[in-house]
């Protein structure tokens, strides 16, 4: 069913700022509406000021599969953009013929970027290009950045829209404020946006690892994009239900405990008297979190289990939601492949057509238990409109900006049931340092290095 648009203040806002600027980042905070304030710009574009001929948006796959269409459909001003919009996806003889045909807006999987540019190379022919979720853009060695990098003086209008602009730090500005302005406000080269803004921090040689900010770098940096940046946050417009944060903890029982510790000190003893880099740090958390969470891969890739008090206390919080939808967070394989033995009734999202089918059955209470990993379910996924009011995560991740993005698919606008977040924290292991970093919003590489020199140093004082 159609509704008529009465846009908020912010979202008109937003509208305008789209139309009057060439090039713009939309840094608002989820549940700010991005798509439909994006799309009432596009339709004005297109049909109104003919100012647009060809548009595209580019984003994670599930977003452009199904959020974009979905707005479209949502809202009555929007209803006629459906016709004119077409997802390329299929082979590449496919989405050859697809590129073929009339319509106006274009939606491609971030994933075929390099395949795209490709295809076109000099003769790119979208004079507006939408990069939603902007911020996965943020690694300008990625080859998606320097495919996109490269046609970027062939586009018109460039809107870039995230709600976590600089979620690890402010380095994850530079790319994606250069595909809006090709390097005008924070410089043409990283290095040199590096120089400026940031010292040198801890090195392995020439190696270095950590970049610390500058005195006054943030606010010298956001100055300096302030003309083409609109920065929102929630809190400051919305009236969201409340939001409960809760730690539980689990208890493991003497014999995990003592086989988690036997684990974790095999594990990090060969590092006591080493150096911890970055990339060994990963690993090490990686295992440990695994760990925690009740199972870890051995060499042969089996899956060797520790204990299953995680999957007991899922159990006991499914049993205290007397029916209601409960969503679970979990980053393993083998913590999905656990749980869905332990309760049959569990699902995931499919992908295309039948995962926007399974969008419908959530947001209708037709799924009692979905199991969601926060990369691929974390941007753009409506599922507020169940009843669902508890959110588990079952494994613990580092990751602030996927944290935020995830439990944001039901604690957003359209939401009217207060919800209840839950981390499953396994006492005395990896877990409780990911929590905490997690709630310092103190995320990031250095956090996860410090976080296992720690467990080490542990180790060598037993």
């Amino acid at each position: 069913m159609t509704r008529v648009y009465t846009p908020h203040i912010y979202q008109k806002f937003a509208t305008e700022r789209i139309l009057d600027t060439q090039f713009i980042a939309l840094l608002l905070e989820m549940g700010l509406g991005k798509t439909v304030s994006t799309l009432t710009a596009i339709d004005l574009l297109l049909n109104d000021y003919f100012e647009s001929n060809r548009v595209l948006v580019i984003g994670p796959k599930r977003v452009v599969q199904d959020t974009w269409f979905r707005e479209a459909r949502k809202w009555s001003h929007l209803n006629h953009l459906e016709r004119e919009m077409v997802l390329l996806e299929g082979a590449p003889e496919q989405r050859r013929k697809l590129l073929k045909s009339n319509a106006s807006i274009f939606l491609i999987g971030r994933e075929l970027t390099e395949w795209l540019v490709s295809e076109y190379g000099s003769r790119w022919p979208f004079d507006t290009v939408v990069i939603d979720e902007l911020s996965s853009f943020k690694n300008s060695n990625s080859k998606r950045f320097r495919a996109l990098r490269r046609v970027r003086p062939m586009m018109k209008r460039v809107i870039g829209l995230t709600g976590t602009p600089a979620p690890n730090s402010l380095m994850d500005l530079w790319p994606q404020i250069y595909l809006l302005d090709q390097g005008e406000r924070l410089g043409k080269t990283i290095t040199g946006f590096r120089d400026r803004y940031f010292n040198p921090g801890a090195r392995s040689g020439h190696v270095v690892y950590e970049w610390k900010q500058k005195k006054e770098a943030e606010q010298r940096i956001y100055e300096a994009i302030s003309d083409i940046a609109v920065s929102m946050k929630a809190e400051d417009w919305l009236e969201l239900p409340e939001r409960i944060n809760r730690v539980v903890p689990v208890k493991l029982s003497r014999e995990a405990r003592e086989l988690y510790k036997k684990l974790e000190r095999d594990l990090l003893l060969e590092y006591v008297d080493a150096d911890v880099v970055a990339q060994t740090a990963a690993v090490l958390s990686n295992k440990l979190r695994q760990m925690a969470s009740g199972a870890v891969y051995d060499e042969d890739r089996g899956v060797k289990e520790i204990h299953k008090a995680k999957l007991d206390a899922l159990e006991d919080i499914i049993e205290a939601a007397q029916g209601k939808p409960v969503m679970v967070f979990y980053d393993f394989k083998h913590s999905l492949e656990r749980i869905q033995q332990r309760f049959p009734q569990a699902r995931t999202l499919r992908k295309g057509k039948d995962g926007n089918e399974d969008i419908r059955a959530w947001n209708n209470d037709e799924i009692p238990l979905l199991l969601l990993h926060p990369k691929s379910a974390g941007h753009g996924l409506n599922l507020q409109e169940s009843s669902c009011q508890t959110i588990v995560w079952y494994d613990q991740i580092w990751s602030l900006e996927e944290d935020q993005q995830a439990n944001a698919r039901v604690h957003r606008q359209g939401q009217t049931r207060r919800i209840v977040v839950m981390r499953l924290v396994a006492e005395g292991t990896m877990d409780e340092e990911t929590v905490d970093a997690l709630e310092r919003k103190a995320t990031g590489q250095n956090e996860l290095m410090e976080a296992v020199k720690a467990r080490i140093q542990k180790v060598k004082g037993a």
